[in-house]
């Protein structure tokens, strides 16, 4: 059974950074696309980014794109998400998700982590 676990959120101003972790329990994630997922209140659910197992490609949306990095953590078996410059819009609830797939899943990802909460505000 996987189960992925977020960590690393919490409350910060604009401006500042935060770093969330993905780590999962029965899986090397090294072997698998991860995708990152953000939720606010009020909006649709919106995939931020992913990393591929195939070419270790990366892939960020618009939104983040210049801001955010994501990358893998071998020896901890997990997959960060480095988030700098936040801004009030960033506020939502982070998730990560695979597919067990090596490639970026194209549809919903079938694993979920339960989520951890970023907030952003002065």
């Amino acid at each position: 059974q996987v189960q992925l676990v977020e960590s690393g959120g919490g409350s910060v101003q604009p401006g500042g950074s935060l770093r969330l972790s993905c780590s999962a329990s029965g899986v090397t994630l090294h072997y698998y696309a991860i995708v990152w997922y953000r939720h606010a209140p009020g909006k649709e659910r919106e995939r931020i980014s992913c990393i591929s197992s195939s070419d270790g490609s990366t892939r960020y949306a618009n939104s983040v794109k210049g801001r955010f990095i994501i990358s893998r953590d071998l020896a901890k078996n997990t997959v960060d998400l480095q988030m700098n410059n936040l801004e009030p819009e960033d506020t939502a609830v982070y998730f990560c998700a695979t597919d067990l797939t090596p490639p970026c899943p194209a549809g919903l990802p079938e694993y979920w982590g339960r989520g951890t909460q970023v907030t952003v505000s002065s």
